[in-house]
């Protein structure tokens, strides 16, 4: 069966309630994408470094029982992974608060157990990644990461990468644009917003978007439900219902894990496209990221064929 794996940071999560105490979970942006691929039938691991505490342990049991794979899971002693609050406003918008700094995740292309991380990110058919990844290493972490895809490419897997551009995580935002330029040279599939690219870009974003020539597979989603898909000599824009979203949080990471599960089914870009819109509809419709099993679109879990690197599992 065809392989993916998804690098990122899952943290713990504190919402604060209206009478001021606090409800505790995890989260992270390619972490749902994993949990979502994993409930579609796609084989996948996490890829991340957590500390040896009682919150790494319960968030490594909870993929596990999710059916997301641990084994490039890096664990340091004595370290605690991130966290962060929600705050709701009486408008009911949400502002975000991290402690991430020393977060183990910072460091994972920067250990020993770094090549071979890397050796092993070569042997699957898929790796995916974000924005919210990118920020999280120094130059050096990054120039690690970027070895890491080409050796991957290189040995017949494919790159994809969801632009999640989140200002407060760049302290210099020419610094973050020229990662980006750089990231979107070096992948097969991109999967962009418009919000994403006018607040990393400006005005120009969707010119960024457009010059990106060499990847020959691109999503733009637009606003409202709907997106622009280029590939497979596609050029197409694929519209969805509009829904009543109860709360929109992840509803981009779900949209990425059903295009790249059909994908990975063979199936056409704009299928593809559906499939992204079919489970974000869904998920906007629960409270929280990843949504009860009994909700999830039975039709849109697949099956894989088998992986043309088979002899790698």
């Amino acid at each position: 069966m065809k392989r993916v794996a998804c690098i990122g940071e899952c943290m713990v999560e504190l919402r604060e309630r209206v009478d001021s105490t606090m409800t505790r979970s995890y989260g992270g942006d390619t972490l749902n994408t994993a949990i979502y691929l994993a409930r579609l039938g796609v084989s996948v691991d996490y890829v991340t470094a957590l500390g040896d505490d009682v919150w790494s342990d319960e968030m490594l049991s909870a993929w596990q029982s999710e059916g997301v794979g641990i084994n490039l899971v890096v664990r340091l002693p004595r370290r605690l992974p991130g966290l962060y609050v929600i705050r709701t406003d009486e408008k009911g918008e949400r502002r975000f608060y991290y402690w991430r700094d020393s977060a183990p995740a910072r460091q994972l292309f920067s250990l020993p157990q770094t090549e071979a991380l890397c050796a092993s990110l070569a042997s699957y058919d898929l790796v995916y990644f974000s924005g919210i990844t990118l920020s999280l290493y120094d130059d050096g972490g990054r120039e690690r990461l970027f070895e890491s895809i080409a050796r991957c490419r290189k040995s017949g897997g494919r790159i994809a990468f969801d632009t999640n551009f989140r200002p407060q995580s760049w302290q210099d935002r020419s610094a973050a644009q020229s990662v980006y330029r750089r990231t979107f040279s070096n992948v097969d599939t991109l999967l962009a917003s418009r919000e994403d690219l006018e607040l990393l870009f400006d005005s120009t974003g969707t010119m960024e978007f457009e010059a990106c020539q060499s990847v020959g597979e691109r999503i733009l989603k637009l606003d409202g439900p709907a997106c622009r898909v280029l590939g497979d000599g596609v050029d197409a824009i694929v519209t969805a219902p509009s829904v009543a979203a109860v709360d929109t949080t992840a509803a981009g990471d779900s949209f990425a894990a059903a295009y790249l599960a059909a994908r990975l089914a063979d199936c056409p870009v704009e299928d593809a496209a559906r499939a992204g819109h079919r489970l974000a509809g869904q998920v906007v419709r629960h409270p929280g990221a990843v949504i009860p099993r009994s909700a999830m679109p039975e039709e849109l879990k697949v099956d894989l064929p088998r992986s043309s690197r088979e002899t790698h599992s």
